[in-house]
């Protein structure tokens, strides 16, 4: 993933709306949930709910599928994974030694060279 995604996915997630927006629809799954039914469940006016739907998705953090003459918007669940995977890609990996289950590094580490000590 390139920085510019990562900073893109985290700006539009720098809102108070637009994150309880996307928490929301993490939590409903591929479902997803029409406009409405957002509205209703978040307590924000149609058009605020537009512009933020509009800037997660222009962020490439959610996707709008049509069914019949509704729209469902839900998580874009590999974006997002690459999105949290970018953040934790290199954990611990300056470290003197293994971070254990904090970091939740990958089983199998690459050797990593010891310091000189002074």
């Amino acid at each position: 993933m390139k920085s510019r995604a990562v900073i893109a996915g985290l700006a539009a997630l720098a809102q108070e709306s637009r994150l309880a927006l996307f928490r929301l629809l993490v939590k409903r799954g591929p479902e997803g949930y029409t406009p409405t039914q957002l509205t209703e469940k978040l307590g924000v006016p149609a058009p605020t709910l537009s512009f933020h739907l509009k800037e997660l998705q222009r962020a490439g953090l959610i996707v709008a599928q049509r069914s019949g003459r509704f729209l469902f918007y839900s998580p874009n669940f590999p974006h997002m994974n690459q999105l949290l995977e970018f953040l934790t890609d290199n954990c611990c990996s300056l470290a003197d030694k293994d971070c254990g289950p904090t970091c939740g590094a990958p089983a199998t580490e690459v050797a990593r060279p010891k310091r000189k000590r002074a």
